[in-house]
């Protein structure tokens, strides 16, 4: 009999996907959610743009108490994404190498409870949402 690695495991793996559940947490430490998640090629991402850290840091406290994604992005992204920080569609290898890598990295959220993170690159401070995934 032929082993079974593409999806499932074990027998009874169709209900077996904690998707929205207990990976939650696994987010918050980076790389352990990776894992989890299938392969994509291309992810509908926003993100909010900040020059200085500490504008960043507004934007990252705000989100914690719970204001929408994209009010926070219109609020303060200094960049040219003024639909609610949306880039839409991306494909590998069209974004800056550590967005990508982080932005791949994330689980697809929506704007009222997004899991996002953090990175620094070329252009200055992002904090990254994802939204869908293929």
């Amino acid at each position: 009999m032929p082993p079974k690695k593409k999806g499932e495991s074990s027998a009874g793996g169709g209900k077996g996907k904690a998707k929205d559940t207990s990976t939650d947490k696994a987010k918050e430490k980076g790389g352990s959610s990776s894992g989890k998640l299938k392969p994509a090629t291309s992810i509908n991402v926003r993100h909010i743009l900040c020059e200085k850290h500490g504008k960043k840091e507004e934007a990252a406290t705000k989100l914690r108490e719970g204001v929408k994604f994209d009010e926070v992005a219109r609020e303060f992204s200094e960049d040219k994404a003024r639909q609610g920080g949306s880039l839409g569609w991306k494909t590998r290898g069209s974004l800056l190498a550590d967005f990508e890598k982080a932005a791949y990295e994330l689980e697809p959220s929506t704007t009222a409870n997004p899991k996002w993170a953090e990175v620094k690159t070329s252009e200055g401070y992002h904090i990254i949402m994802v939204e869908g995934r293929k």
